[in-house]
């Protein structure tokens, strides 16, 4: 090797590898297609190596070039954070900053982290979108956002936020009274149940485990929404019982204004995560935004 890769070339190599595809490789750099094919040209000729498998079709990583972008990336990520801490040392952080979450998670963040991160860092604009769907964050601009922790895309960099959460069903004490309570899932048809369902699709299922037996229930009922915080009201409002995020209803339970039924079948699931490109640098509002997070009884 008569010359160490550049910068340029190094870059080009990695997004290649990560969208297996020379235009969206070249979009997401900002060059044209025909400039990232001669950066990775250049840096095979560099290395004496092929990196990558080319055809009018696809692209695919050879084994070296598998094995080089494993090492690589991680690299090249850690020089990008201490370039930006570098650059801003002296600075406070300022500029744009987009969260997606879902609803449940944006009305939890409103409750402290939000007001702590604009008392700390005035000169962020914050944008925080509440959407329960999938979203492409990169494609849709933003800088980060917030998921379960099994459903990270596997290019992201995540941080994990909590332990394991469960769900509850819960119904208010004016709506259980007198009413026989369900002493299995298979039972909950003694009840109206509030269903879920997403603005495309059918109704959640209610999932239960106990003692390794999982049972799915399609809940009976004839009121219908599209996001928890509705169902967790329907069921103040003695419309029924509702199937929440235990985050969600907790200081409900506390209060005593709704009832948990069913707390042995409670099913767990992984705890949140904030997650965000792992080929891009991380913005200062961004890395500001993540320490009042953990700092924060949110996590």
């Amino acid at each position: 090797m008569n010359e160490k890769p550049t910068f340029a070339e190094l870059g080009a190599f990695l997004a290649a590898a990560r969208h297996r595809n020379f235009r969206k490789a070249a979009e997401e750099l900002g060059i044209a297609p025909s400039t990232l094919s001669h950066f990775i040209r250049r840096l095979e000729e560099r290395l004496e190596t092929r990196l990558l498998h080319r055809s009018t079709r696809s692209v695919s990583l050879t084994s070296a070039g598998e094995a080089f972008a494993n090492r690589l990336s991680p690299l090249i990520h850690d020089l990008d954070e201490a370039l930006v801490e570098a650059a801003n040392t002296k600075d406070s952080p300022r500029g744009p900053l987009r969260v997606l979450a879902s609803d449940v998670v944006a009305a939890l963040l409103m409750e402290t982290v939000v007001p702590t991160f604009f008392s700390e860092y005035p000169h962020v604009q914050l944008e925080l979108v509440a959407n329960s769907a999938f979203v492409d964050i990169v494609a849709e601009g933003f800088d980060a956002a917030f998921r379960l922790g099994d459903d990270i895309p596997k290019d992201m960099i995540a941080l994990k936020f909590g332990a394991k959460s469960r769900m509850k069903v819960v119904g208010s004490p004016a709506y259980l009274k007198g009413r026989q309570l369900p002493a299995s899932p298979e039972e909950l048809d003694v009840l109206d149940c509030v269903r879920s369902r997403p603005a495309t699709g059918v109704p959640y299922r209610w999932e239960f485990e106990k003692g390794g037996k999982k049972i799915s229930v399609d809940p009976v009922g004839a009121f219908t929404v599209n996001r928890s915080e509705l169902a967790l009201q329907a069921a103040l409002r003695g419309l029924g019982v509702s199937y929440v995020p235990e985050r969600l209803c907790r200081t409900h339970l506390e209060t005593g204004a709704l009832v948990s039924l069913l707390d042995d079948w409670s099913s767990t699931y992984e705890g949140l995560c904030l997650y965000y490109p792992g080929h891009r640098l991380v913005p200062p509002a961004l890395r500001a935004f993540i320490n009042v997070v953990k700092r924060s009884e949110f996590a």
